[in-house]
């Protein structure tokens, strides 16, 4: 939500401030935004990396929220030159492109397997969310209160999220992991959701009976894979 919030109210005051402050015609912004975009995607590579295959999740994760911080702070201080507002523009999507790619994918690995559809939907709905409460409020602001007063609300906003983003617990490093168990009756499936449990390296198990299907969270690294496609008609 507060993602999408912050990328609509910026780009509420961002046009007009290529234009009428820095002198840049509509038609030329893309030479702007192209180069900050595409250098941004670059910057946050590494992270992903980091944060997936090292497992440093919270430490990549509040980091960006973080740099989206600097990011309102410099547009704020230096959006009124050329120089600053490219500096800041670079920040702001280095960490909006991080955020971007990892929030989907923490989301899915720490929802249920079998609602993950639904936590997906939550999500995508708070973005929807946000981008019209951002160009909303942005563009309240503007009007009223010039164009700094929407990066200040874009600090506020950030910080806050930062407070929280903080606090958060170490994710834990699952997989999502599907089997296709036969036909259950409603005891059975939960006997055998149960017994799943007892498989070394599985973290949750739910069978949903109707479907024939045992959806489970494991841990890659120390599951017994052998011992859980036992359990199955055939592995999915």
């Amino acid at each position: 939500f507060v993602l999408h919030l912050l990328l609509m109210s910026n780009w509420v005051v961002l046009p007009l401030q290529l234009q009428n402050q820095l002198g840049i015609d509509a038609s030329n912004h893309w030479r702007i935004y192209l180069p900050v975009v595409f250098l941004g995607f670059l910057a946050m590579v590494p992270f992903i990396i980091l944060a997936e295959k090292r497992q440093r999740m919270k430490g990549v994760f509040v980091g960006a929220v973080g740099v989206l911080l600097l990011a309102e702070i410099l547009l704020y201080w230096n959006g009124g030159t050329m120089t600053g507002l490219l500096v800041g523009l670079f920040v702001f999507f280095a960490a909006f492109n991080l955020l971007e790619a990892s929030l989907p994918s923490l989301v899915a690995k720490q929802s249920p397997s079998h609602i993950k559809g639904t936590a997906m939907g939550v999500y995508s709905t708070s973005q929807f969310m946000g981008i019209f409460v951002g160009g909303a409020v942005g563009g309240w602001l503007h009007e009223h209160y010039g164009m700094d007063s929407v990066f200040l609300f874009g600090v506020a906003i950030v910080l806050v999220w930062l407070l929280s983003a903080a606090t958060m617990q170490q994710p834990k490093y699952l997989a999502s992991y599907v089997l296709n168990v036969g036909h259950q009756d409603q005891a059975s499936a939960t006997d055998l959701a149960g017994q799943l449990m007892s498989v070394p390296g599985v973290m949750e198990a739910v069978v949903i009976a109707n479907e024939g299907m045992a959806y489970l969270k494991i841990d890659k690294q120390s599951v017994d894979e052998v011992a859980l496609d036992a359990f199955s008609v055939s592995s999915v």
